[in-house]
């Protein structure tokens, strides 16, 4: 029997308005954290809310209403990282989801984007992120894939 896997995501305020293109490609086509689910094995999609904004306003409500909805797992998308300067609020977020919602959290969804991996390099900004970098930025293929700022990227789409 194939078992669908629950799953919310959490996106940096920053990012609000975001559609979530990335994070949904890389669930369809199993990349950055979703290359461990079998590409048979459904994954839905129960919630998907910005934290409200430093320190994490909607953190005490968000991921419990994500597992009113059946949510297995709580990810905090890659913008989490992406953004200048990551979140420093990560650690927080992961601790307290874990201890008071009582659901495991994963940090980051797709591939970091080639454009961003260059940025906090040179940055220096991704100091004590380790932990968190190793599912979405290991991946060269990847890191080209989800860099939007290539000429090419639209053409990439098709």
């Amino acid at each position: 029997m194939i078992q669908m896997v629950k799953l919310g995501i959490m996106i940096c305020d920053r990012n609000r308005t975001c559609v979530g293109n990335k994070c949904f490609r890389a669930i369809i086509e199993r990349d950055g954290v979703f290359r461990k689910y079998p590409k048979d094995e459904p994954i839905e999609v129960v919630g998907w809310m910005a934290c409200g904004g430093c320190p994490g306003e909607r953190l005490e409500y968000a991921p419990v209403d994500m597992k009113k909805y059946g949510a297995e797992v709580i990810l905090l998308a890659s913008c989490y990282l992406a953004g200048y300067p990551p979140c420093p609020y990560i650690r927080d977020h992961k601790t307290f989801i874990e201890n008071y919602v009582g659901l495991p959290v994963v940090v980051g969804t797709h591939p970091m984007p080639q454009n961003y991996i260059d940025a906090h390099t040179k940055a220096g900004d991704w100091e004590g992120c380790n932990e968190y970098l190793r599912e979405i930025v290991n991946d060269p293929e990847g890191a080209h894939k989800y860099d939007s700022t290539r000429a090419d990227y639209s053409e990439s789409l098709k």
